[in-house]
């Protein structure tokens, strides 16, 4: 945690972005280390979080494929089964960072925490609560309450259209009989 709070101290000094650091642990050992970086990139998605998760993928996965048609089914992640009483309807995904830990200078706003749900990490640690996280001025805690409003009453507008074009790329998917879940 140490490491994740000076993390997150350098990016504010810096003028990076908001006092966010973090870093991904396996077996004890710091396998990626990530900040804000919204302000140096004009990114918004350059949340310490996801920056550090797509180190740890890159340390973990050095020999992955850029993206090109030269590399057509060459996913190399490996597959394992879903956790005893998973409400998972796939019986096995791609490992991702299982096995890792996640450590935060603050609570997860709602897109970090997703990734970190995707990632299939084991454990989230964070310093500072959401509260205390709004009182700087990032109020993550509208967004959670947003997402449990039905659709038509969320603060953005959020419309469903043509799910015929849609089920084309779905059935693409399903059609797949080397398809690599994920």
């Amino acid at each position: 945690m140490t490491e994740a709070v000076r993390l997150a101290a350098e990016s504010v000094q810096n003028g990076w972005g908001g006092p966010f650091g973090a870093v991904i642990a396996r077996d004890g050992e710091i396998i990626a280390r990530g900040q804000n970086r919204v302000l140096l990139t004009g990114d918004p998605t350059c949340h310490a979080e996801i920056e550090t998760i797509r180190k740890a993928v890159q340390c973990l996965n050095p020999e992955a494929p850029s993206i090109s048609k030269d590399h057509v089914n060459d996913a190399n992640l490996e597959l394992i089964p879903r956790p005893e009483g998973s409400p998972d309807v796939v019986s096995e995904r791609a490992r991702m960072l299982q096995g890792c830990s996640i450590y935060i200078s603050g609570a997860p706003c709602p897109m970090c925490m997703s990734a970190i749900y995707w990632s299939r990490m084991d454990a989230v640690y964070f310093s500072c609560d959401l509260e205390d996280t709004r009182r700087i001025g990032f109020d993550d805690v509208f967004q959670y309450q947003d997402f449990a409003k039905p659709l038509d009453q969320r603060s953005i507008k959020i419309e469903q259209m043509h799910p015929e074009l849609g089920a084309q790329a779905y059935d693409a998917w399903m059609n797949k009989p080397d398809r690599h879940p994920y």
